[in-house]
């Protein structure tokens, strides 16, 4: 499902195989697993870089089962804002390091990140609820606005389904950086995420940072949570 390394203070968090990495109940239980040990195994200043192997960083909520029955798709949408939740309260700077698709969930997946690097060569970002005929989560949106530079790109990105290109995602802000292939995409991910370690930032005064820059989207989760605002 997914696996954890550790270089010095840098962790590396990949979704494994070569699949869609569809975000289903064990998958992201598998990820809180790891995010936990991450937090029990950091020493001073620390990163995160999740990335994932084959084609797709992750195609999105698992639909097949999420719709076979009423009570999945609140069940799964719970489980993914609390996955959310505690990439906003990590006590470091995340990079997610996107080395293929990353649509719907995925999408969000990769913008709970601080910093997303992104392949120049394969794969795109996309809200693709529009296209599919589902009513995209209000949630999502608010994640979106607090992360994409402008009212035209909101749309685009919500409205149109538009399937952003590096270059695209580059020109919206959205990424820090375009790289060809996924070796070169980890290469510089690793890089930034050692420059960030070498700043020796106190991990709880960072995440409290963090969670006062983006408070609409932690607002925007269940209530029980936003009491760690």
């Amino acid at each position: 499902m997914c696996t954890l390394e550790k270089l010095g203070n840098l962790f590396i968090l990949t979704l494994t195989g070569d699949d869609e990495h569809r975000l289903n109940l064990s998958l992201i239980d598998s990820i809180k697993s790891a995010l936990d040990r991450v937090t029990a195994e950091s020493t001073g200043s620390s990163a995160l870089i999740t990335t994932a192997q084959g084609k797709f960083f992750s195609n999105g909520v698992d639909l097949t089962w999420a719709l076979s029955d009423p009570s999945h798709y609140p069940l799964i949408n719970s489980k993914l804002k609390s996955l959310i939740f505690e990439f906003f309260n990590l006590p470091m700077p995340t990079i997610a390091a996107v080395t293929g698709h990353a649509s719907a969930a995925g999408f969000v997946l990769a913008m709970s990140h601080d910093y997303i690097l992104m392949r120049k060569d394969r794969g795109y970002l996309y809200m693709n609820e529009i296209d599919i005929g589902l009513k995209i989560p209000n949630w999502f949106v608010t994640l979106v606005k607090n992360k994409v530079k402008s009212p035209v790109a909101w749309r685009d990105v919500v409205m149109r389904g538009t399937k952003l290109t590096a270059d695209m995602a580059i020109e919206q802000g959205i990424i820090v950086s375009a790289h060809h292939g996924a070796a070169e995409t980890m290469k510089e991910a690793i890089k930034l995420g050692e420059e960030l370690i070498e700043r020796k930032w106190d991990g709880e005064v960072y995440s409290h940072s963090r969670r006062v820059v983006f408070s609409d989207v932690l607002v925007a989760l269940p209530s029980k949570m936003v009491s760690r605002l």
